[in-house]
């Protein structure tokens, strides 16, 4: 019954067309008769150098050649024949498996019109308008050194062959049916079946029988050849069947039916296939393997050889109708690992195999949308790190592969770019061409960096990423320092040139901090730092790097404080950054007082600390001293009697390590202040708080104010231009953020009122501000109100302005907190003279009432303003305040008996300005200092005189009987002489 036939016409006999002279393709037959002549293109030429035994015909030398001066000698000599005139046409399966002394290597693109190295000649044709709005298909050509061949130029036309006979095609299905059913067990049997399935694959374009056949035995066909291949030994080559099964899964790649992808059977035959080449010991090792244990009729070097072709001939199958370059993506999935690998053998296979798909890729383009190749950035980056190999044969393949991906990559951003936007693209490629014009060829492949220069303008976002992340994990190749150096020098040039198009900057920084400690070249940690230091000096990402570079433990290890220490940014970002930075501790003040403070402030403390110490941002601190000052006086505040353990710790971020007891937030900011003072040569100001125990002060719950104002006043004695910066930059602080930051704020704001600047200021920022203080509900405020006035009434025109406060500190004569009635007292003795007679007689009734009082600075110092007061009076006011003045004289008269000589002696004092007052002439016995109860007969005296004096004005008894009761004991005593 004859076979099914589709009315396709002839077929073109493919290269794996099978020999009619049989039925059966047995082991030792002739099944690649009528083989075209191949001829080789540059980059397979470089391949059967390294690959195969045999000569390469010599070619007319480039003009210029990114290769190593010894690969261009040795490729000078060979056979001079012309590769179309190559023996190769009839070539059998028989020529195919070679001798100890023979080489056959399988067929390869006979068009290679087009040179594939990059030539600076091709820069005097540029004559396109870079004014041009559109971009044409012709634009990606102009770029120097794009191989200028057609896209549609695929292998040389196949020699057609006469079509398998119906009977030949009717005996192989059955036969290879068997083999499903059966076990292959010799070599024979696994060769017969390889090459009745590659010749039955010849049939496919035409045999509707074959092609239901073979479709609906995939998953048999899999599943043999994963055997077959298992089967192999793993580090020797003593038989063809690996090489068959490769040119067996390229047949079928040529007829559309791919054993490779679709499903996971597949992948895992794929992974195996790669694994069995790739990991194959080196050439010598095989030669030495087979004089150990001969290998029958192969050689095997010739054999390896042959075998590794068959591989990248079995890849460039697999890409060569891809439009969609979801192959070529398959393919370098799997590759991946063995361009990666740290072993040179497997690498040098690796890059070899993956130059030659990407050369079959970029002469065999033909895309349509939708394209699933999302990997270019990882793959640019991996081909840009193999270029600066320590191998010379790697570097070599991966140049020449990083080329053909150029024209891959302009053709692929030509079809995907938006049709919208010409100009961008039009842009991308001015750029690249100009990149390509600067550098000779042999220099541009031989510093990867450049790489780098030339593919960011194509690149996106998505793909800059991945260019990144490779490679940073080209940074953890410890074994080869110049893999490193090229991932360094990849990195900085790729951040530098994409500006701010990268997105995913907080995963970039996440593995750039890991990556830090094992990096041991300084060069290349220099380049690692310069890189953050890139990304941190763009305002976009500022934020993102600060937030995420503060996410770690602190205090940071050695590798985090060196990043922070040697930032190396541009003059004008240094104070953005700095200013970042301390906009993220600022922002913890703000809040309200919570139960446990954020971990953010503790870090940006210490990160502050760091920045001080490697002092590269140092105009920025001297410019945002007092800001630096301030925050970190607060943030003090805010730490004092605090552990890591009030902190609030994100989750997680100090497993397995132990936080020793000695670490706390409070140390981090006193750190952080005395490196600020000292990197902003304020040492006299250090020197002060050293001597004084300021920086104990400032630790303190009760003293912290006094540490401040401690500061304040070296600050404002050693160097008043920055104290007078602080003082502007305090106006607007003194009302934000929580009460420890408006106390720490004011308390340094208080100090600085002693300078004459503070005259300049509106009073809405001075009096105004330490009215509202007065009236606060905390007593500390109301203290430091009344220390900012006390500092301003040093400057005499100020007095005017206070004087409408006198109500309000009157009434702080009354308050239970000492510190505030003994500060309102010394106010009141400044402004004593300018009072008006209400004010000063409601003062002196209220400081009457305070003569006694337990507090003995207020019983003094309530007597000194009493005494200050009776002075100021007027002479015409003297009458109304004359009764006051004679209630006052029994008081002070007992109160000089007082235990405590100050109050005792005030008393005396102020007994005396009341006598002058009014007029009286005191007797001597008034002034002794003898208790009187050991001398009566002075008693009497005093006495006498003032009952002359106030009789019928002052009830004296009743004045006298008041100290019975409350008065201390020498004072009781004196008042019962004095009342009997």
């Amino acid at each position: 019954m004859p076979l099914p036939r589709r009315g396709r016409g002839p077929r073109p006999a493919g290269s794996r067309g099978a020999s009619t002279s049989l039925p059966l393709a047995t082991a030792h037959s002739p099944r690649r008769a009528g083989r075209r002549a191949p001829s080789f293109s540059h980059a397979q030429r470089l391949t059967r150098r390294r690959h195969s035994s045999e000569q390469v015909p010599p070619e007319p030398e480039p003009q210029a050649d990114f290769r190593s001066e010894k690969w261009l000698q040795d490729r000078a000599g060979g056979d001079a024949r012309s590769p179309r005139q190559a023996p190769r046409a009839g070539m059998g399966s028989r020529h195919r498996i070679c001798g100890r002394g023979e080489v056959v290597i399988p067929y390869a693109s006979d068009n290679d019109s087009g040179s594939v190295d990059l030539q600076l000649s091709n820069l005097e044709d540029i004559k396109k308008d870079p004014s041009s709005l559109e971009v044409t298909d012709s634009d990606i050509f102009d770029i120097p050194g794009i191989p200028q061949e057609s896209l549609t130029d695929g292998f040389r036309p196949l020699t057609h062959r006469d079509p398998l006979g119906e009977a030949i095609v009717e005996r192989l299905i059955p036969s290879i049916q068997e083999f499903f059913n059966g076990e292959l067990k010799s070599e024979p049997e696994k060769l017969t079946f390889l090459r009745s399935l590659s010749s039955l694959s010849q049939t496919l374009p035409y045999d509707e029988t074959t092609e239901s056949f073979i479709r609906s035995h995939i998953t048999d066909i899999v599943h043999i050849l994963h055997r077959l291949v298992v089967e192999e030994p793993l580090h020797s080559v003593f038989s063809p069947v690996r090489q068959e099964v490769f040119i067996t899964i390229a047949d079928l790649s040529y007829q559309n039916v791919h054993l490779l992808f679709g499903s996971e059977d597949r992948a895992e035959l794929f992974s195996l296939i790669m694994k069995s080449i790739i990991t194959l010991p080196s050439v010598t090792s095989l030669t030495q393997l087979q004089e150990i244990t001969p290998s029958g009729p192969y050689n095997s070097e010739c054999l390896y050889r042959q075998t590794f072709q068959a591989f990248s001939e079995m890849l460039q199958s697999l890409v060569v109708k891809d439009p969609h370059l979801e192959n070529l993506d398959t393919i370098f999935k799997h590759m991946d690992p063995w361009l990666q690998s740290a072993k040179d053998p497997e690498r040098e296979r690796a890059a070899a195999s993956m130059a030659q798909v990407l050369k079959c890729s970029s002469r065999h383009l033909s895309l349509k949308l939708p394209l699933r190749f999302q990997r270019l950035g990882h793959l640019v980056a991996l081909m840009a790190l193999l270029c600066g190999d320590p191998l010379t044969e790697v570097a070599e393949e991966a140049a020449e592969g990083t080329h053909y991906l150029l024209h891959i990559t302009l053709k692929l951003k030509y079809i995907t770019h938006d049709k919208k936007n010409h100009q961008s693209l039009k842009r991308a490629m001015k750029k690249c061409r100009e990149l390509l014009e600067l550098y000779s060829i042999k220099w541009f492949y031989s510093c990867p960096f450049k790489i780098a220069q030339v593919f960011e303008v194509f690149l996106d976002s998505d793909e800059l990423y991945q260019f990144v992340m490779t490679t940073l994990d080209g940074l953890k190749n410890v074994k080869h320092p110049c893999t490193q150096q090229s991932a360094g020098e990849l990195l900085i040039t790729l951040v530098k040139n994409a500006e701010s198009r990268f997105e995913k900057v907080p995963e970039i920084m996440d593995v750039i901090c890991a990556r830090l400690s094992i990096i041991s070249q300084p060069t290349v940690r220099h380049q690692i730092i310069n890189t953050v230091s890139l990304f941190i000096s763009r305002p976009k990402y500022t934020d993102v790097v600060i937030n995420h570079l503060l996410c770690h433990p602190v205090p940071y290890d050695r590798h985090l404080a060196e990043l922070w220490r040697t930032l190396e940014v541009e003059l004008p970002s240094t104070t953005w950054i700095l200013w970042r930075l301390l906009r993220k501790l600022q922002k913890c003040h703000n809040v309200p007082t919570q139960e446990k403070m954020a971990y953010v402030a503790v870090a940006a403390t210490d990160a502050l600390y760091e920045v001080f110490v490697g002092n590269r941002l140092r105009a920025a601190t001297f410019r945002l001293f007092p800001q630096l000052l301030m925050t970190l006086l607060i943030q003090i505040h805010h730490s004092i009697d605090l552990t890591m353990s009030d902190v609030a710790i994100p989750s997680g971020l100090y497993t397995g390590q132990e936080m020793s007891s000695e670490v706390t937030p409070l140390c981090f900011a006193i750190q952080a202040t005395k490196t600020l003072l000292l990197r902003t040569w304020c040492w006299q100001e250090f020197h002060i708080m050293e001597k004084n125990k300021g920086w104990a002060l400032l630790e303190g719950k009760e003293c912290h104010l006094q540490g401040v104002s401690l500061l304040a006043n070296a600050l404002l004695e050693r160097n008043h231009l920055l104290a007078h910066k602080v003082m502007y930059l305090l106006v607007p602080l003194l009302n934000r953020g929580n009460d420890k930051h408006k106390l720490t704020s004011a308390g340094f704001f208080v100090e600085l009122l002693q300078s004459p600047v503070a005259r300049r200021l509106p009073s809405i920022y001075s009096v105004a501000r330490l009215r509202d203080w007065l009236h606060h509900g905390n007593n500390l405020f109301k203290n430091l109100a009344l220390r900012g006035l006390h500092n301003l009434l040093r400057h005499q025109e100020m007095s005017e302005d206070i004087k409408s406060l006198l109500p309000s500190i009157l009434d702080l004569l009354c308050e239970t907190d000492e510190k505030v009635v003994l500060l309102a007292i010394q106010i009141l003795l400044q402004l004593v003279g300018i009072m008006d007679f209400t004010t000063l007689t409601d003062m002196m009734r209220t400081l009457f009432s305070l003569f006694g009082d337990v507090r003995p600075d207020v019983h003094r110092f309530s007597m000194t303003l009493f005494g200050a007061s009776v002075k100021s009076v007027k002479y015409t006011d003297k009458k109304g305040v004359e009764n006051q003045v004679l209630d006052s004289l029994v008081p002070l008269l007992l109160y000089s008996q007082d235990e405590n000589d100050a109050v005792a002696e005030e008393s005396r004092r102020v007994l005396t300005i009341c006598a002058q007052f009014l007029k009286w002439r005191l007797p001597h016995e008034v002034y002794c200092r003898d208790p009187w109860y050991i001398s009566p007969r002075e008693v009497g005296t005093v006495c006498k005189f003032f009952g002359k004096k106030c009789k019928g004005k002052v009830n004296i008894l009743a004045q006298t009987l008041m100290f019975f009761k409350n008065a201390k004991l020498p004072v009781r005593r004196a008042a019962v002489l004095f009342g009997s």
